[in-house]
């Protein structure tokens, strides 16, 4: 029983370890600007937004209620959309 509750112990703690990796990336500019110059200028824009949202954390000392940090994830998640449409463009 306790070689079980270990097992689930250890799987959740990295689905945990592994999600706040995936939130506490930052949007990069990943998208070929050649291809797709619209959506590039786009993520640009995003991680411009991002830096700025950044910098005001820094300059808040955090103290945001935790809606900047949130504000940082709905980009990350903006960005990762833009990707995927360019993704699906190209095919």
């Amino acid at each position: 029983m306790a070689k079980k509750s270990l097992m689930i112990n250890t799987f959740l703690s990295a689905v945990l370890i592994c999600s706040g990796v995936t939130l506490a990336q930052d949007p990069v500019r990943d998208i070929d600007q050649n291809r797709h110059p619209e959506l590039a200028a786009a993520q640009g824009y995003v991680v411009q937004a991002s830096g700025a949202v950044l910098a005001a954390q820094k300059y808040n000392k955090g103290d945001m209620r935790g809606h900047a940090e949130k504000a940082r994830q709905l980009l990350v998640q903006v960005n990762q959309e833009l990707k995927l449409a360019a993704e699906s463009a190209n095919k």
